[in-house]
């Protein structure tokens, strides 16, 4: 007969032997054009390795403005305004086999993208 604690035990050892890792990757640019074409790049990398994929998850775009007066001097009404918008995407991928993390280091995209992957 178990006692109650060993139950727990029990429950708590199989979800440590389930622990699950993930790949998480966002993916930045500023021309969201070149960002999805990476995107789908990456997600067809994936797949054809049979990896499980969460997303595209599309992130909030950051916006940076700018306001610049158009005379060094006088003219204080005449202004230009301009922004920077940074588009994001979020891609997780569960449980990543070596294969799979070694063909999306071999992945050579866009000079305008920005990656970062962590492990978690």
């Amino acid at each position: 007969m178990t006692t109650g604690t060993e139950n727990t035990k029990k429950a708590t050892s199989a979800k440590s032997k389930e622990t699950v890792t993930k790949l998480r990757i966002r993916v930045r640019a500023y021309e969201y054009k070149i960002l999805d074409a990476s995107v789908r790049q990456i997600m067809d990398t994936a797949l054809r390795y049979d990896a499980k994929l969460i997303g595209p998850i599309p992130l909030p775009t950051q916006i940076t403005k700018y306001t610049v007066n158009r005379s060094s001097f006088i003219y204080k009404d005449a202004r230009e305004q301009f922004e920077m918008r940074v588009h994001k995407r979020l891609i997780d991928i569960m449980n990543p086999t070596p294969k799979v993390i070694e063909a999306l280091t071999n992945l050579t995209l866009p000079s305008g993208v920005n990656i970062d992957v962590k492990m978690m």
